[in-house]
């Protein structure tokens, strides 16, 4: 049994299963998920968020699979009696980019699905996540990196039934500027970078979507939020006035625990090999999520 903080991981997604009575938490792990050759993604189940078992393998990259480096950031969605796993690759010299896998069951094993990324195949890409609109449609909602547009974007695309590939051109949702609170970086090709990460829905009340995304701040890597008032996928979108979270942690999403609270993952430091994953309770108040 292993203790939460004794797990190394970025970008911390939990699916609760609600009917066993346990959550499974999925991420970035490994040595080498920045720039070693890829494996895959492993899984833990839990009953108290506290205490985890595993991990086990939930995807392997099979022989023949297009990416051998940079696996990151599986989330675990349920879609019409299946699991689907969303997730970052790269391959050498080649843009990076959100593949689709699918298994019967939550833990795995996953199989490759979609037919290569489903992103633009031209964009450096990462962070994709479904969305079902209102109609039952899905979306995938992902993240166009700064190293190819400075300002980071947030799009959109629409999904086929299936999962298996877009069927749509890419909307951009909003660039990471249209938050006043987020902070530029240099680098040696570019002078105003700014980071957009990893993009959660979530479903408020009175309609309103909100999104989590996450950047850089005033004190490092930090998480907002976005709300469409009138709940729709393509906005407009209104910016939190500062960070949800500002001291070097992020990439997070919202799930409900089994007695009701709303909580928000994350991953801090942003430093490996510490990054551990936090839960942080938080509520809608007043059209606004606030740490509880």
């Amino acid at each position: 049994m292993l203790k939460r903080t004794d797990i190394h991981i970025r970008d911390p997604f939990i699916l609760p299963l609600p009917a066993e009575g346990r959550y499974l938490l999925f991420g970035t792990t490994g040595k080498n998920a920045w720039s070693g050759p890829g494996l895959g993604f492993d899984c833990y189940s839990s009953a108290d968020l506290e205490n985890w078992e595993g991990p086990v393998a939930a995807f392997r990259a099979p022989e023949g699979f297009w990416s051998n480096t940079q696996f990151w950031a599986p989330e675990c969605h349920e879609w019409k009696g299946s699991y689907y796993l969303f997730a970052s690759f790269a391959l050498d010299g080649h843009n990076r980019g959100t593949q689709i896998l699918i298994a019967d069951q939550p833990e795995g094993p996953y199989r490759v699905h979609s037919d290569g990324p489903v992103t633009p195949r031209d964009w450096e890409s990462l962070d994709g996540t479904l969305y079902i609109d209102d109609a039952g449609k899905p979306w995938i909602v992902f993240c166009h990196e700064w190293l190819q547009c400075e300002d980071g974007e947030i799009c959109a695309i629409p999904l086929s039934d299936d999962l298996r590939c877009p069927i749509g051109e890419s909307t951009l949702l909003f660039k990471a500027s249209a938050a006043a609170w987020t902070k530029p970086f240099e680098n040696k090709d570019h002078k105003n970078n700014r980071v957009t990460d990893g993009p959660f829905l979530y479903r408020g009340t009175g309609g309103r979507l909100f999104m989590l995304w996450s950047t850089t701040g005033n004190e490092g890597y930090a998480m907002g939020y976005t709300v469409s008032e009138n709940g729709s996928i393509l906005g407009p979108w209104l910016q939190s006035p500062g960070p949800i979270y500002s001291k070097d942690g992020g990439h997070g999403m919202l799930f409900h625990t089994f007695d009701g609270k709303l909580m928000m993952t994350l991953h801090k430091p942003n430093n490996s090999p510490d990054e551990r994953a936090m839960w942080i309770e938080v509520a809608e108040v007043d059209g606004k999520l606030v740490v509880i």
